[in-house]
């Protein structure tokens, strides 16, 4: 075998389960296709079942198995619910995705209300703790069993956990912890699974429909070093390497994909 087709061989999925939250619209999707594409069966769990029952079908196009679930990111006994989805229908989780996230917008910092403040720590932090924690624990009880190699979790982050705007205070704290979510639980976690993070920049995903396009474009033309936002696709490396064998040695890491802001 040539040394191309082993590193090629490397980002194969086949025969593992990946469970991908916020699966059903814009990164989300991306990844779960690109999943299915490399071999795994593969879990939507996003709000609304019908758009997760979409893409699922899209899985199925492409011979793999899909579960489609009904998730709300903040519940804390949905975690649960969600993993013994998976563990009933799969049997087993090889990969997690932690992608759900919401950032609503607000008039002004002191207008953020209680509800709005809790809302989005509880997507965006407090959920993806917790369904990593059941998740993560499971997989290292079967990677000790003998049962399965070990496992990877994957979050998503953003840009904004390290340069939040004014519309994003409450949003980039939590992803901040996100991004100290990815120390503490690769360390409490290892050494059976990795637990990484891909912390995104601007991607013109169904989202950027409410921006100001116009005033976007001449901003990142001289704001990103790449003069763009990314296109939903590009976010498929990142998450290939980081949910395969390609990144066997890699633990802990924050990975920007962001267009080289300036």
């Amino acid at each position: 075998m040539s040394n191309d087709a082993r590193a090629i061989d490397m980002f194969d999925l086949t025969g593992r389960v990946a469970v991908v939250t916020g699966g059903s619209r814009g990164l989300g999707r991306e990844m779960v296709l690109a999943f299915a594409e490399q071999g795994a069966d593969v879990v939507i769990a996003s709000r609304k079942i019908e758009n997760c029952t979409a893409v699922a079908r899209e899985v199925e196009a492409l011979g793999r198995q899909a579960l489609p679930f009904a998730y709300h990111a903040a519940d804390w006994d949905g975690a649960g619910e969600l993993a013994e989805a998976v563990y009933s229908e799969f049997g087993r989780c090889d990969v997690l995705v932690n992608n759900a996230g919401m950032s609503p917008l607000y008039p002004s910092v002191d207008a953020i209300s209680e509800d709005l403040y809790d809302k989005v720590m509880g997507v965006n932090l407090k959920g993806p703790f917790r369904l990593s924690a059941i998740i993560g624990t499971r997989m290292v009880a079967a990677a000790e069993a003998g049962e399965q190699a070990g496992g990877s979790i994957v979050f998503v982050s953003s840009i904004a956990s390290q340069r939040p705007s004014p519309q994003e205070i409450v949003y980039g704290a939590a992803k901040a912890g996100v991004n100290n979510l990815t120390t503490g639980l690769s360390r409490t976690l290892g050494p059976h699974v990795r637990v990484n993070c891909i912390v995104p920049g601007p991607f013109l995903t169904d989202i950027s429909k409410a921006w100001n396009m116009e005033q976007f474009e001449s901003d990142a033309a001289t704001g990103y070093a790449l003069g763009r936002g990314g296109q939903p696709n590009e976010i498929v490396g990142a998450a290939l390497y980081l949910a395969s064998d390609a990144s066997s040695y890699t633990t802990g890491a924050l990975i920007d994909i962001n267009g080289g802001p300036r």
